[in-house]
Order: C-alpha cells, then structure tokens, then sequence
C-alpha cells in the first residue's frame, strides 16, 4: 500500500515557475513508477509526465516537453514536477500517482496509487 501526497501548488503569473512534490509512504516506493496527471475545469484527467523506477527513463506529454522536468529521490520517498515557463492552459489540478507501469506510462490505468491533488493556477 502506498499514500501519495502532494503539494507546492498555488497561483504564479504566466512564464513563472512552480515545483510541485509528491511525498510517498512506505518501504516499496522505489519499485513504483511515477506519473504526474492533470485536471482542468470541464476537461478529463490527462498525463503529463512519467518516470521509472530508477528514474533513468522519463516521459512527457507534447505540451509540456522543454517546459517541465520530472525527477525523484527514492531515498526521500519523493517525486517531483519542477513546471518553468508556465502558460494559462497549464492551469489545472495536478495529481502524482504511482503504479508498477508495464505498458505505458501515459495511461491512467496503468498506476495503483493516486494523491489528492493540488490547484496550480497560472494567471495570464
């Protein structure tokens, strides 16, 4: 069983930097890839980006690539989504999530484990 929690989100001016963390319990976290999802008024929850275990393959959505680094520190049972240049549409709240990924990292379906979200709001 892992709990995911998140925080670091809030309001900043477009072209602003966010670094959002995901704090795990538990002895297992390492064996756990993470993704980092997002949830805009009106829209369905869509991946953002994703890391393996080791943290030696990262993944991101189109939109973000160039503008948001996923990292981890398995020895502080800890993700991260450090967010620069941020835009508008990158408003949303964002969820960590942790699951033993096989196919894709970019499917929903494929994490066990989801935090409670937290608002990222970037104002224009």
């Amino acid at each position: 069983q892992v709990q995911l929690v998140e925080s670091g989100g809030g309001l900043v001016q477009a072209g602003g930097s966010l670094r959002l963390s995901c704090a795990a319990s538990g002895r297992t976290f390492s064996t756990y890839s993470m993704g980092w999802f997002r949830q805009a008024p009106g829209k369905e929850r869509g991946f953002v980006a994703g890391i393996s275990w080791s943290g030696g393959n990262t993944y991101y959505a189109d939109s973000v690539k160039g503008r948001f680094t996923i990292s981890r520190d398995n020895a502080k049972n800890t993700a991260y989504l450090q967010m620069n240049s941020l835009k508008a549409e990158d408003t949303a709240v964002y969820y960590c999530a942790a699951g033993r990924v096989r196919f894709s990292h970019e499917r929903s379906s494929e994490y066990d484990y989801w935090g409670q979200g937290t608002q990222v709001t970037v104002s224009s």
